[in-house]
């Protein structure tokens, strides 16, 4: 890993390294929250962050991408935004720590990520754990994995203000390369599923600008508790269609409708699963397609730029390719699955039509099935 910014910017080496990779959710849209499940995969993008501890309580943090940015705090300090907004992902996992009884020393830290930020690949869970990472290796707390990730969803609830599920934190923990992660966010309990060799996976950014996606998150969430409440139930994970029907009466249509995504996407994360395993290209396109259809029209989070890339990869591939917007929505990427063989007509097909039907430019991102947290400490 390479240290050289640090050594640059405090005029000695780390005492360690630790990443964490972005991740796309290839199906489980808004499930994670609602204890359902999930099937992420870790990309091949990497957030860094290299530490070195201190005598004092100063926590200095410098950042590749902000390069004339240094943000100063105390380990013992009440959280406070910084003037840095990336800086407020350190500061909100050191008060999440401190608050459930981890107390720092000083430290000085250096980030550096290739991460995508706003695309839906989770740049800001891959810090959170990262961080922890070198957090749990500086100061030997021997935190375990389900652990570092529950503390890095916990800093964004509490102090970061997205009330996102675990599903992002426990993927860039326990993410194993060259597979996806099927992901009960009930027990936690997780199953490894092998990608078909001769699969790809592309990302298709569609560079649409993304704003209030934090508000419209959480407001969605709150649809789908209110929906629980309605069928007096603790989550959406135990709810059929049946009740739901039946509860239809005391919850607005909106609420029904977020609800009914949720349900219906839980039986496709697992139908998924089943497709994969027998490297059934179809079944998983079926799959993908009916979360999209249920995104656009259920939940209501996707916008014409993204609609429009999920359409044009499937003129052009049709049931050889699954399609469908990934992330938190509002913009974002779109993730596809093809086989090697079809990357390229695409590719080609989304770079001829995305322009002329939006207005914008896609960045297309082949991706790779990587690896979870690593942590390097050095003598």
């Amino acid at each position: 890993m390479n240290t050289t910014l640090f050594n640059q910017q405090f005029g000695v080496s780390p005492e360690g390294v630790a990443s964490a990779p972005g991740r796309v959710n290839l199906i489980g849209e808004f499930t994670d929250y609602n204890n359902g499940w999930v099937l992420p995969c870790a990309l091949q993008f990497r957030c860094h962050v290299a530490w070195r501890r201190r005598e004092d309580s100063e926590i200095t943090v410098i950042s590749r991408e902000y390069a004339h940015d240094v943000d100063r705090f105390h380990s013992h300090d009440t959280y406070l935004p910084s003037t840095q907004p990336w800086a407020n992902y350190v500061r909100a996992v050191v008060a999440i720590l401190r608050a459930e009884g981890y107390t720092c020393q000083g430290l000085d830290l250096a980030l550096w990520s290739d991460v995508p930020q706003g695309r839906g690949l989770s740049s800001s869970a891959a810090l959170e754990v990262a961080l922890l990472g070198a957090l749990n290796a500086a100061f030997a707390w021997q935190l375990s994995a389900t652990e570092l990730a529950r503390l890095g969803q916990l800093s964004e609830n509490v102090f970061i203000g997205c009330q996102c599920g675990i599903m992002d934190q426990l993927i860039a923990v326990k993410a194993q390369r060259g597979t996806a992660l099927l992901l009960d966010c009930q027990s936690l309990q997780t199953t490894s599923v092998s990608l078909p060799n001769d699969w790809s996976i592309v990302i298709l950014d569609s560079n649409y600008p993304r704003q209030l996606v934090d508000s419209e998150y959480n407001a969605r969430r709150t649809d789908c508790e209110s929906a629980c409440a309605a069928m007096a139930i603790p989550s959406l994970r135990d709810a059929t269609m049946d009740l739901l029907h039946s509860a239809r009466g005391a919850m607005t249509d909106q609420q029904y409708q977020r609800a009914r995504h949720v349900i219906e996407e839980n039986q496709r994360v697992n139908a998924t699963v089943s497709a994969l395993r027998a490297a059934d290209m179809p079944g998983v396109a079926h799959e993908l397609a009916e979360g999209h259809r249920s995104l656009v029209n259920g939940f209501e989070v996707t916008v014409p730029a993204t609609n429009a890339l999920v359409a044009i990869a499937k003129e052009a591939l049709g049931e050889r390719v699954a399609a469908r917007q990934t992330g938190g929505g509002f913009g974002g990427a779109v993730v596809c699955l093809c086989h090697h063989s079809d990357v390229h007509q695409l590719v080609t097909a989304v770079n001829r039509h995305y322009t002329a039907r939006t207005g914008l430019e896609a960045t297309t991102v082949v991706g790779e099935a990587s690896a979870g947290l690593e942590v390097r400490s050095y003598d």
